[in-house]
């Protein structure tokens, strides 16, 4: 039975939602930040901070140390290279490391769906690669593991599509995705920890309603009680030619593109049964922000 849990990435977008959920369903929780005072400000008071680096293996073991399972929530930045050490491969590895040394039951991180788009109608994108990475080296560590791969979130509304009053798209959405609130999805992934620490599993993980991103800022919009706001459209080609000077513009272009064109289908029913149906709305989650 796993009782304790070591985050890391708990004051990340993501993080913060899963880590309150942790908390919530009454395990322990101890996370690795690099400024514990502002950290203390964002978390929940019950939460055991150790105050450290990713690139130091110590402060790994230290934040491992006693914990019986990891959540790991890491991302690729948007100025990063391909050449850049990478928190998702570079950062996983010592991770895995520090796992083996403290006995570690249990890791589970968090992927995405749209990476699977990687090879699809000629895309490719390093920043893919990447996560197909970090996949096999959680596989291939010998540790049990939860592997989660979340459609897109509904916070992206709030915190990337909106820029002041406008919500801003680019190209055109040509697929339905089911998008999900961080505390859903937080409260699916404290019930995998619920589950037998033995088993490996899979899981994609998706909301109650599907839209496209056209759709879906439609109705972000009509619901956001704060301020009025107005949609906004920026060509795709022009994003990416932007991109060839600035490395953020770049990312930009490559994940709108992926976003916008992959074939999300509905695959959630086994996530659902095992770990509970997610049951906030965008328009709950738009008119509440």
């Amino acid at each position: 039975m796993i009782k304790s849990i070591a985050v890391i990435g708990s004051t990340g977008l993501l993080g913060k939602p899963v880590t309150c959920a942790l908390i919530n369903a009454g395990f322990t929780v101890r996370a690795l930040v690099r400024n514990v005072k502002r950290a203390s400000k964002e978390l929940p008071e019950e939460i055991q901070f150790v105050e450290g680096d990713l690139k130091n293996s110590a402060d790994i073991e230290k934040t491992f140390s006693g914990c019986d399972a990891v959540y790991i929530n890491l991302s690729i930045k948007d100025i990063e290279k391909p050449t850049d050490w990478h928190t998702e491969t570079d950062g996983l590895k010592l991770i895995i490391e520090a796992a083996r040394k403290t006995n570690i039951k249990k890791l589970a991180i968090i992927s995405s769906l749209v990476h699977f788009y990687q090879g699809m109608n000629g895309f490719y994108w390093w920043a893919f690669d990447v996560k197909q990475q970090s996949i096999k080296l959680i596989k291939e560590s010998g540790i049990p593991y939860t592997i989660f791969y979340p459609s897109s979130f509904m916070e992206n509304f709030y915190f990337n599509y909106k820029k002041g009053k406008y919500l801003v798209l680019a190209g055109k959405s040509e697929h339905k995705q089911y998008f999900i609130s961080g505390a859903d999805y937080g409260m699916q992934v404290a019930r995998a920890f619920q589950r037998n620490p033995q088993e490996n599993k899979e899981y994609a993980v998706q909301g109650p309603e599907g839209f496209t991103t056209d759709e879906a800022c439609a109705l972000f919009k009509t619901y956001y009680k704060k301020e009025n706001l107005t949609i906004v459209r920026a060509p795709i080609g022009l994003l990416k030619f932007f991109g060839m000077f600035a490395q953020g513009l770049n990312y930009g272009a490559h994940i709108i593109e992926a976003l916008n064109k992959y074939p999300e289908k509905f695959q959630s029913d086994q996530t659902w049964a095992e770990l509970g149906k997610p049951v906030i709305t965008l328009k709950e989650f738009a008119s509440n922000q």
